[in-house]
């Protein structure tokens, strides 16, 4: 018996709607992270690129549990001695509605050259409304 790999040419690629409204910042992007790799389809091949694209609604909707409203911190630093900078989740949100499901995505993805092509096909909206309806994307329910 041979092992079938799929040719990168083959793989067939569809699009996905996730409502983040009310759900946990967590899971939204756990379901995301498994669509972009392609786990749910039978032809799963680790090293390539056989996910799908995704479009995550509603970002600043989504909730977190516990206390991460107000401890959970976001860090960058500028490169400078004492160049640090902190904002926590809510500070996130306010300031930047999109940024917090993005962060919360890349974590769940290889961090290699894989895992930068696959954010590439990450669409994150503040609200309900986006431009890619061209694409006729199917709605997926994230499950609780």
């Amino acid at each position: 018996m041979k092992t079938y790999v799929p040719k990168q040419g083959e793989l067939v690629k569809k699009w996905y709607v996730l409502d983040a409204e009310g759900q946990v910042l967590g899971r939204v992007a756990a379901e995301a992270a498994k669509l972009l790799r392609g786990k749910h389809k039978p032809q799963y091949t680790p090293y390539l690129d056989c996910g799908d694209h995704v479009i995550i609604v509603n970002a600043a909707k989504a909730r977190v549990t516990g206390a991460k409203s107000t401890d959970k911190q976001y860090y960058r630093h500028s490169g400078y001695p004492g160049g640090l900078r902190t904002m926590t989740y809510n500070e996130m949100v306010a300031k930047h509605p999109t940024r917090a499901m993005m962060l919360a995505v890349r974590g769940m993805l290889p961090h290699n050259r894989l895992g930068r092509q696959l954010m590439k096909h990450v669409r994150v909206y503040a609200d309900a409304a986006h431009p890619h309806e061209a694409q006729c994307p199917e709605t997926r329910t994230i499950s609780q």
